[in-house]
Order: C-alpha cells, then sequence, then structure tokens
C-alpha cells in the first residue's frame, strides 16, 4: 500500500474502528493500542485483503481479532479477569458519575448471550449501521436488525424484573 493511500485509509476510519474497539474493551489506552495496531497490520498486510468487503469491515475485523488475542494473552498471565482490571482503572470519580441506569444496563450486557451482546454494543456504543454489523458477523443486514431488536426486548424485559 502506498503512503498516499495508506493515509487516506487511516483519516477515514480511525475514529469509526476507536469507536468499535471502544466498545470492545471500555478502557482507552487499549483501545488507543488496539487501534494503531490495527492499522498497522492493515497497511502493512494489504496483500491479504481480498476486496471482498469494504474497508471498514475489514478493518473491524482486524481489531476484533487483536482484541480477542490481548484478551487471550491477559488471561494466561494473570487470574484476574479482565473486567476487573478495567474497573480498577477507572477514578472513583468515572463509577460515581455513571448513570444508575447505564450500570443496570451494562450488568444486564454482561450476562447477556451472543451475539445480542456484541450487535447492541456495536449498534449503540460503536455507532454502527446495521449494514456493517451485518458484515463484521458475515450476515445479512436484516439478521443485525432483527438480533439487535431482540436483544434490545430482553434488557427491556430484564430492566422491568429488576
Amino acid at each position: 500500500m502506498d503512503k498516499n493511500t495508506a493515509e487516506k485509509l487511516y483519516e477515514a476510519f480511525y475514529m469509526k474502528v476507536f469507536s468499535y474497539v471502544m466498545t470492545l474493551t471500555s478502557n482507552q489506552n487499549d483501545a488507543m493500542e488496539i487501534t494503531q495496531e490495527t492499522f498497522y497490520r492493515a497497511i502493512s498486510t494489504t496483500h491479504e485483503f481480498r476486496g471482498e468487503s469494504e474497508s471498514y469491515t475489514w478493518l473491524c475485523a482486524i481489531a476484533k481479532n487483536l482484541f480477542i488475542d490481548e484478551k487471550r494473552r491477559h488471561s494466561r498471565f494473570e487470574d484476574v479477569p479482565l473486567e476487573e482490571l478495567q474497573d480498577r482503572e477507572k477514578s472513583i470519580e468515572q463509577r460515581t458519575a455513571d448513570a444508575d441506569s447505564s450500570i443496570r444496563i451494562h450488568r444486564i450486557l454482561h450476562t447477556m448471550e451472543e451475539p445480542y451482546k456484541e450487535v447492541f454494543q456495536l449498534r449503540v456504543f460503536g455507532e454502527l449501521s446495521f449494514r456493517e454489523i451485518g458484515s463484521i458477523f458475515g450476515k445479512t443486514e436484516t439478521w443485525a436488525r432483527v438480533t439487535y431488536h431482540r436483544a434490545k426486548i430482553t434488557i427491556k424485559e430484564r430492566m422491568d424484573k429488576s
């Protein structure tokens, strides 16, 4: 990939990929590292990009794989779950600033099964379109809409119960 193309790719998709990674990690430093590594790999291994998907979808797939690798790496060396490490890094002010309903939703999301959990997070926190979400999963836009709708219903039902 030439330098001009790489710069255009970075400028066009950095914030979108960073937002997506933030939905996965909930940690700004980790998200920045994974996003940077995503673009490094994308730019240095373009011969692997077959053009079967859009650039953004391809970048999200790289980012998701890097996140999974990072999570595995952490779990090998530490007995503490990744979620607890992320909670420890938050300041007291940040923890108390979270709204009650937001905490309840996140608790519900934590217990939700896949793919509902990830689809909901991609749509709400990652602000991705249904077409982009479907593409990440290798499914249709309709599948993404239905899965998101079911996740939303499940969250609402669980919120009403508690």
